[in-house]
This record gives C-alpha cells, sequence and structure tokens, in this order.
C-alpha cells in the first residue's frame, strides 16, 4: 500500500468524527468577542494601529495563543484515539503496512486539520468583520491577501508545534496524561516570547510571528523581529527530531 492510498484511508477514517465539529465550534466562539467588543478596537488608535488591523490581530492572537493549539491538542488525540479505541491500529499491523508510512499518513492528517482550522478562522474573520463593519458603520474588512499572508504565517509556523503534539499523543497511550500535557505546554508561551530563546520552544513561534506582525502594524508598540536564524534550523531540528521518535514508538504498545 503506497502512501497516497494510505493517506486517503486515514481522510475516510475521520469523515465521521467529531473533529471538523471540534474545531468549527471553537473558531465561532473565538470571533463573538471580537464582535461584541468591535468599538474597542477604535480605542487602540492611540497605539498607532488602525481599528481593522486591530480587529484581525487581535483575533488571531486569541487564536494562536490557546485557541488553535488547545484545538489541535484535543484533534491529536482524538486521532490517535480512533483507532486505539476500535483496536484499528491492530488490524492496520496485522496488514503488509509499513509503519513509517502508516505514522508519518496520520500526521499528515493533523497538517490537514491544522490547515482546516486556520481557513476557518480565516473564513469566520470574514464573516465577523462584515458583521461589525454593519454594526459599528466602519470599514474592517481588510484585503484577502494581507489576511492569507497571515493566517499562512500562523499555519507554517505551528508545524514544529503540531509535531509535538503528535509526539506526546503517540508516546502517552492515557489520554488525559497526553491532553493534560499538551495543553500545560501552551500555557508558558505568552513568557517565553519575551525571552531572547523564544525559538528553543516552538509552542511560542505562532504567537511571536503574530506579536512581531503587530508591532509592524502599531506604530507606539515595539516588538521584536522574527530572525531566520536561528529560529529556521532550530524548528526543522525540532520537527524531526518529534517525527523519528514518534516514527519508533508508533504502534510498539500495541505489538506486545
Amino acid at each position: 500500500m503506497n502512501f497516497l492510498v494510505l493517506t486517503g484511508v486515514e481522510f475516510k477514517k475521520i469523515r465521521r468524527s467529531k473533529i471538523l465539529l471540534i474545531l468549527l465550534a471553537a473558531t465561532v466562539i473565538l470571533w463573538i468577542p471580537s464582535i461584541l467588543n468591535a468599538d474597542l478596537n477604535f480605542k487602540m488608535q492611540a497605539e498607532g494601529i488602525s481599528p481593522e488591523n486591530n480587529f484581525l490581530i487581535q483575533g488571531f492572537l486569541g487564536m494562536t495563543w490557546f485557541m488553535y493549539p488547545a484545538s489541535m491538542v484535543v484533534s491529536t488525540v482524538l486521532l490517535i484515539q480512533t483507532e486505539r479505541g476500535n483496536k484499528g491500529i491492530l488490524k492496520m499491523l496485522a496488514l503488509p503496512v509499513n509503519t513509517l508510512k502508516l505514522c508519518l499518513a496520520k500526521f499528515l492528517i493533523l497538517l490537514a486539520l491544522g490547515a482546516t482550522q486556520i481557513l476557518m478562522m480565516t473564513g469566520m474573520y470574514f464573516i465577523s468583520a462584515a458583521i461589525a463593519a454593519q454594526t459599528q458603520h466602519y470599514p474592517f474588512i481588510l484585503s484577502p491577501l494581507f489576511v492569507m499572508k497571515e493566517a499562512g504565517l500562523v499555519y507554517l509556523s505551528s508545524i514544529p508545534m503540531l509535531a509535538f503534539f503528535w509526539m506526546t499523543a503517540v508516546c502517552i497511550q492515557t489520554p488525559i496524561f497526553s491532553i493534560g500535557i499538551g495543553l500545560a505546554s501552551i500555557v508558558p508561551s505568552v513568557l517565553i516570547i519575551n525571552t531572547k530563546a523564544w525559538f528553543c520552544y516552538p509552542m511560542s513561534y505562532s504567537f511571536y510571528v503574530l506579536t512581531s506582525e503587530y508591532g509592524k502594524l502599531a506604530s507606539h508598540i515595539l516588538t521584536s523581529d522574527i530572525e531566520l536564524v536561528p529560529w529556521i534550523p532550530v524548528a526543522a531540528i525540532f520537527t524531526c527530531f518529534c517525527l523519528t521518535i514518534s516514527c519508533l514508538f508508533f504502534g510498539q504498545h500495541e505489538r506486545r
């Protein structure tokens, strides 16, 4: 069974799951406060940022600091538990399937779920901005290209974090412990982005990227610029390490 066929099988497995519904609910909940408090964006003009830019960045910051990582933690555990709960992993391992390919195929599904939620977040932004524009009589909607660029930065910078969540779910058999470690790893991000060693903590990448973008849009707010070195090499090494550990431990418990 080649990798593409294997990936297609994994996509079919999540069709009937509630993962996509969870991602959608989390995204909708995030933007409700932004709509209700749209008038507060005008007060941020004192910081040198326009209301429409502040509306976008504040919504994305809330998403990247907690809601998006938390949703991915839950999605990762649900993804792995789909196999363990029905002993599907035993059936897959009984087939002539390379466990390395199976592990990477499932991680690809996780990447797709992450991209799906980012797209949901972007779509909900436009809906929320349109509603806020009507209630506040102000054009909150920004250029789609600019919004997609910001969303793309969030997604790409989150890949090492997703690799860590996947490694945690594979290596830890108890779901509650896996979720607990994942959620606990999110909290320090807001502190670590204020240190020079932020690039050593992948869970803070997306949040750091957005705060840097915030500084570019708000003339009175000082933020650090992103230095690609050592960030990119560290992120690449961390991602490869997590995926290597995941592939080595994937299915080991079921084989015993």
